[in-house]
Order: structure tokens, then sequence, then C-alpha cells
């Protein structure tokens, strides 16, 4: 069985830790980066099969990420935001940049097993 891949932003290192454990366990090759900077430089070398972000993260948000992975690099891999400013404003926001789902911390690592294998069963 091929291992999904999917891109990991989160700058919170015990949370990352948490989720990458999660899903490598669930089936996911897990890529973190905890930095916008990594982030752009992983995408400009691959996509993955989805990518989990932070909306607050050093060097380039999650929201600046939605803009880029849609706008500029033109690809429709899902995107989950993750976040505790979870906000109408941030949550909308990401919403009309193409987020495909918003999930605000606490973050279930259950939850986003779900999410994530929901979201790639749609393509």
């Amino acid at each position: 069985m091929v291992r999904k891949k999917l891109l990991l932003a989160e700058d919170d290192e015990l949370l990352a830790s948490l989720l990458n454990f999660r899903l490598n366990k669930g089936g996911y090759e897990v890529i973190h980066s905890s930095n916008g900077k990594q982030v752009k430089e992983f995408l400009g070398q691959t996509m993955p099969d989805i990518i989990v972000s932070d909306i607050m993260m050093p060097y380039f948000s999650g929201i600046e990420l939605i803009g880029y992975v849609r706008n500029e690099l033109k690809s429709a891999v899902p995107i989950i935001i993750i976040s505790s400013a979870g906000n109408e404003e941030n949550v909308l926001n990401a919403f009309e940049l193409g987020a495909n789902d918003f999930i605000s911390k606490p973050v279930s690592p259950s939850e986003l097993l779900v999410r994530v294998a929901r979201e790639l069963n749609k393509n």
C-alpha cells in the first residue's frame, strides 16, 4: 500500500510531535515543517497529497500558505487549517482563499485523522 504524503506545518513542537505520531500510525507519510519558510521550500520541490497547517506560523502564515498554493502554485491539493485563533474572520478568510477544512485547537488527533481521510477520499 502506498502511503499518502501529508505536509504538517505546525510551529508548536509538542503538538506537531503528537499529530505526527498519530498520523504516522494512521498510515500517512508525514513531512513536518515548523515555519512557513520551510513549507515554501518543500512545496517548491514536491506537492504532498494533503496539507495540514497552523494559521499562525513564523515567516509565512497559514493564510498566506493557502493563497500561495491556490494562486501561485495553481494546486487544488486539500488544505486543512488548524488554529487556536478560530474567530469567525480567520475561518471565513481561510475558506475564501480556498481552505478545504478548519479545525479549532485543541486538536483531537483522532478527529484530524478522520478529516484528513475524508478530504483525501473526495479526490
